[in-house]
């Protein structure tokens, strides 16, 4: 789901085989119709704002999973019997553990021998970290490598 061609269509190429751009009870809809009514087995949700909360919620089927990767830009969302705890639904996420890897893998990245993937589109040294926030928030840079 989502509307920024340059990351669906990234999708596509990673083997997508429908994009939902529509949002909210439209793409929930959506989802319902491609999914022949029952919604889908995992949803993540990589936003962390509540009208993504909600539209993850809204597509998962019974007794599915929704993984949240986006930090949470809210501090309650919905749980109760009307939503996830009525469905049989899992809510996993928190942050990544960096820490438990970066240290074997960064320099592997850096001399190039694992290729950290497609998403990346532009890099940026420590003075204009915040330029790279600035341009993933206004969708002109995907993800951003932050180099020394």
């Amino acid at each position: 789901m989502g509307r920024h061609t340059d990351r669906t269509n990234l999708g596509r190429e990673f083997g997508a085989t429908d994009v939902v751009a529509e949002r909210g009870d439209e793409g929930i809809a959506k989802v319902r119709d491609l999914t022949a009514g029952e919604g889908s087995h995992v949803v993540l949700e990589a936003v962390g704002h509540m009208p993504a909360y909600e539209q993850a919620y809204g597509i998962v089927r019974p007794g599915g999973v929704v993984s949240r990767v986006g930090v949470p830009q809210y501090e309650q969302a919905p749980v109760g019997f009307g939503s996830l705890f009525g469905k049989n639904i899992t809510l996993t996420g928190g942050p990544a553990p960096v820490r438990a890897y970066i240290e074997q893998a960064l320099p592997d990245v850096l001399e190039g021998r694992i290729e950290p993937g497609r998403v990346f589109d532009r890099t940026v040294d420590l003075d204009h970290v915040a330029d790279a926030y600035q341009a993933m928030d206004s969708r002109q840079a995907l993800k951003v490598i932050v180099r020394p």
